[in-house]
Protein backbone atom coordinates (compact mmCIF):
# COMPACT_ATOMS: atom_id res chain seq x y z
CA UNK A 1 0.00 0.00 0.00
CA UNK A 2 1.53 3.74 -0.60
CA UNK A 3 1.40 6.20 1.34
CA UNK A 4 1.06 9.94 1.58
CA UNK A 5 2.66 12.12 4.01
CA UNK A 6 0.72 14.63 6.12
CA UNK A 7 1.81 17.05 8.93
CA UNK A 8 -0.91 17.83 11.74
CA UNK A 9 -0.25 19.68 14.68
CA UNK A 10 -1.95 18.09 17.58
CA UNK A 11 -2.43 19.75 20.92
CA UNK A 12 0.38 18.58 23.71
CA UNK A 13 -1.55 16.36 26.01
CA UNK A 14 -3.15 14.21 22.91
CA UNK A 15 0.48 13.88 21.79
CA UNK A 16 2.02 13.17 25.28
CA UNK A 17 -1.21 10.18 25.17
CA UNK A 18 -0.12 9.11 22.37
CA UNK A 19 3.91 8.70 23.13
CA UNK A 20 3.04 7.11 26.63
CA UNK A 21 0.35 4.73 24.71
CA UNK A 22 2.94 3.59 21.99
CA UNK A 23 5.87 3.33 24.64
CA UNK A 24 3.45 0.93 26.50
CA UNK A 25 2.37 -0.97 23.61
CA UNK A 26 5.67 -0.74 21.83
CA UNK A 27 4.62 0.75 18.61
CA UNK A 28 5.26 3.81 16.70
CA UNK A 29 3.14 6.62 17.18
CA UNK A 30 2.58 7.12 13.73
CA UNK A 31 1.03 3.40 13.93
CA UNK A 32 -1.16 4.85 16.79
CA UNK A 33 -2.70 7.56 14.89
CA UNK A 34 -2.98 5.73 11.88
CA UNK A 35 -4.96 3.22 13.51
CA UNK A 36 -6.68 6.61 15.19
CA UNK A 37 -8.12 7.61 11.88
CA UNK A 38 -8.79 4.38 10.15
CA UNK A 39 -10.94 3.74 12.91
CA UNK A 40 -12.75 6.63 13.68
CA UNK A 41 -13.53 7.57 9.68
CA UNK A 42 -17.38 7.44 8.94
CA UNK A 43 -17.84 4.17 7.10
CA UNK A 44 -17.48 4.39 3.08
CA UNK A 45 -20.20 4.93 1.32
CA UNK A 46 -19.48 2.94 -1.98
CA UNK A 47 -20.68 -0.19 -0.13
CA UNK A 48 -24.41 1.01 0.06
CA UNK A 49 -26.74 0.99 -2.94
CA UNK A 50 -25.76 3.70 -5.38
CA UNK A 51 -29.69 5.17 -5.34
CA UNK A 52 -28.55 5.84 -1.41
CA UNK A 53 -24.89 7.21 -1.37
CA UNK A 54 -25.70 10.44 -2.75
CA UNK A 55 -27.91 10.78 0.39
CA UNK A 56 -25.14 9.21 2.68
CA UNK A 57 -22.71 11.64 1.87
CA UNK A 58 -24.80 14.60 2.30
CA UNK A 59 -25.38 13.50 6.00
CA UNK A 60 -21.75 14.15 6.77
CA UNK A 61 -22.51 18.34 6.09
CA UNK A 62 -25.92 18.36 8.03
CA UNK A 63 -25.91 19.35 11.87
CA UNK A 64 -26.07 17.32 14.79
CA UNK A 65 -29.88 17.73 15.28
CA UNK A 66 -30.63 16.58 11.72
CA UNK A 67 -28.45 13.39 12.71
CA UNK A 68 -30.34 12.30 15.59
CA UNK A 69 -33.43 12.71 13.81
CA UNK A 70 -32.73 10.61 11.28
CA UNK A 71 -31.21 8.14 14.14
CA UNK A 72 -33.77 8.32 16.01
CA UNK A 73 -36.38 7.63 13.20
CA UNK A 74 -38.80 5.04 12.95
CA UNK A 75 -41.23 3.26 10.09
CA UNK A 76 -44.57 4.32 9.53
CA UNK A 77 -46.75 2.41 11.94
CA UNK A 78 -49.38 1.92 8.82
CA UNK A 79 -46.32 0.78 6.80
CA UNK A 80 -45.08 -1.50 10.18
CA UNK A 81 -48.31 -3.19 10.08
CA UNK A 82 -48.87 -3.33 6.28
CA UNK A 83 -45.38 -5.19 5.89
CA UNK A 84 -46.69 -7.82 8.95
CA UNK A 85 -49.83 -8.10 6.96
CA UNK A 86 -47.68 -9.00 3.93
CA UNK A 87 -45.05 -11.22 5.51
CA UNK A 88 -48.14 -13.42 7.04
CA UNK A 89 -49.63 -13.79 3.75
CA UNK A 90 -46.61 -14.49 2.02
CA UNK A 91 -45.81 -17.35 4.18
CA UNK A 92 -48.98 -18.87 3.19
CA UNK A 93 -48.51 -18.49 -0.58
CA UNK A 94 -51.22 -16.13 -1.32
CA UNK A 95 -49.66 -12.85 -2.09
CA UNK A 96 -50.75 -11.01 -5.60
CA UNK A 97 -48.34 -9.73 -7.55
CA UNK A 98 -49.53 -6.19 -6.77
CA UNK A 99 -48.47 -7.45 -3.09
CA UNK A 100 -45.22 -8.49 -3.79
CA UNK A 101 -44.15 -5.38 -5.29
CA UNK A 102 -45.37 -3.58 -2.39
CA UNK A 103 -43.76 -6.09 -0.15
CA UNK A 104 -40.42 -6.02 -1.49
CA UNK A 105 -40.75 -1.99 -1.73
CA UNK A 106 -41.86 -2.18 2.21
CA UNK A 107 -38.86 -4.11 2.79
CA UNK A 108 -36.01 -2.04 0.79
CA UNK A 109 -37.65 1.04 2.45
CA UNK A 110 -37.40 -0.26 5.63
CA UNK A 111 -33.67 -1.53 4.94
CA UNK A 112 -32.82 1.89 3.71
CA UNK A 113 -34.20 3.71 6.69
CA UNK A 114 -31.57 1.11 8.66
CA UNK A 115 -29.18 2.42 6.33
CA UNK A 116 -29.29 5.76 7.11
CA UNK A 117 -30.01 5.35 11.05
CA UNK A 118 -26.63 3.23 11.09
CA UNK A 119 -24.63 5.82 9.03
CA UNK A 120 -26.37 8.90 11.14
CA UNK A 121 -24.72 7.06 14.19
CA UNK A 122 -21.61 6.51 12.85
CA UNK A 123 -21.22 10.38 11.85
CA UNK A 124 -22.48 11.24 15.41
CA UNK A 125 -20.16 9.08 17.05
CA UNK A 126 -17.36 10.25 14.47
CA UNK A 127 -17.94 13.74 15.42
CA UNK A 128 -17.67 12.73 19.51
CA UNK A 129 -21.22 12.58 20.37
CA UNK A 130 -22.19 10.02 22.82
CA UNK A 131 -23.66 7.06 21.53
CA UNK A 132 -26.64 5.71 23.81
CA UNK A 133 -26.58 1.68 24.74
CA UNK A 134 -29.11 -0.16 22.82
CA UNK A 135 -31.69 -0.81 25.25
CA UNK A 136 -32.00 3.12 25.72
CA UNK A 137 -32.90 3.47 21.87
CA UNK A 138 -36.51 3.22 21.06
CA UNK A 139 -38.11 -0.03 19.81
CA UNK A 140 -41.15 -0.31 17.12
CA UNK A 141 -42.83 -3.44 17.40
Amino acid sequence: MTTQQVTIELPEPIFRQLVRIAEATHQPVEALVTQSVISNLPPFTENAPTDIQPELLRMQTVDKDELKAIAYAQVEPSDRERHLNLLKKNEEDLLTAEERQELTALRLAADHLMLRKAYAWSILRWRGQRIPPLQDLPVSL
